[in-house]
């Protein structure tokens, strides 16, 4: 059965494209991306960079990528040789350690709106190890977050990790606009999408090792909903940021 191409696929494979075009010596700090049109798993995708700008200490990339003849999803990266400079962070909040949480494959397993042949396709398909946790209905704080560690070795490539924790910034967050509301994607009538993701990358991480996703929704309305994501090591280290905008209809059976 094929399914949509995944918005974090995208998000990672564009980012490595701009990526192998700057010199060596920058590192990716940013990425802003907007999903256009749905892309579909078993076609071909074409990845054009335009290399919009190389400065002494920033660089940066344009990539719009195409799906039969058709703009599906465009990306603009920033790349920073590294510096020296004034430096503070969010905290880490109070949280569970991972193995505290629940493991992603119970989660889903628990949800009847997932038929047998969905369940074997995320769970055998998931590059990460997830613990999560969602607070408990009606609770004050809508606050939740994902535990995530890749399931397979990757080699110790700092720009692979990178593209893999982009990948991992796609994950959860939409549902973030949700928790409000009580609800989950497999909402009956429920249409959820991204539209638009930004990120901003602030240290190395290794994806190798246990790392937390905390999301909270700040606004919801007109048919859509902001999401925004700090992603921490384990040691407390805040290592990146997200923000994104979703598409949320509810449509009220008939």
């Amino acid at each position: 059965m094929r399914q949509r191409i995944f918005g974090g696929q995208v998000i990672a494979q564009a980012m490595v494209a701009a990526a192998r075009t700057v010199d060596a010596g920058k590192g990716v700090h940013s990425l802003h991306a907007y999903f256009l049109r749905g892309g579909d798993e078993a076609k071909p995708l074409h990845f054009r960079v335009h290399r919009d700008f190389d400065g002494r200490s920033f660089a940066n990339r344009r990539v719009v990528v195409r799906q039969d003849g058709k703009v599906i999803f465009n990306l603009t990266a920033s790349f920073q040789a590294p510096e020296q400079g004034l430096s503070h962070q969010a905290p880490m909040p109070d949280l569970l350690p991972p193995e505290a949480c629940r493991d992603f494959g119970d989660v889903i397993a628990a949800d009847p709106l997932i038929d047998d042949a969905r369940l074997e396709q995320m769970a055998t398909n998931h590059p990460f190890e997830v613990r999560s946790y969602r607070p408990p209905a009606g609770a004050p704080s809508t606050m939740h977050y994902e535990w995530f560690r890749i399931a397979a070795p990757v080699g110790d490539d700092p720009l692979t990790h990178r593209a893999l924790l982009a990948y991992a910034s796609d994950m959860g967050l939409l549902s973030s606009a949700m928790v409000p509301h009580g609800l989950t994607w497999t909402q009956p009538g429920l249409f959820s999408t991204s539209l638009d993701h930004a990120m901003w990358f602030h240290d190395d991480i290794r994806v190798d090792e246990w790392f937390v996703y905390v999301m909270d929704s700040d606004w919801g309305g007109g048919g859509r909903g902001i999401n925004r994501g700090l992603i921490y090591r384990q040691d407390g280290t805040l290592i990146a940021s997200a923000v994104q905008e979703g598409l949320i209809r509810l449509v009220p059976p008939a």
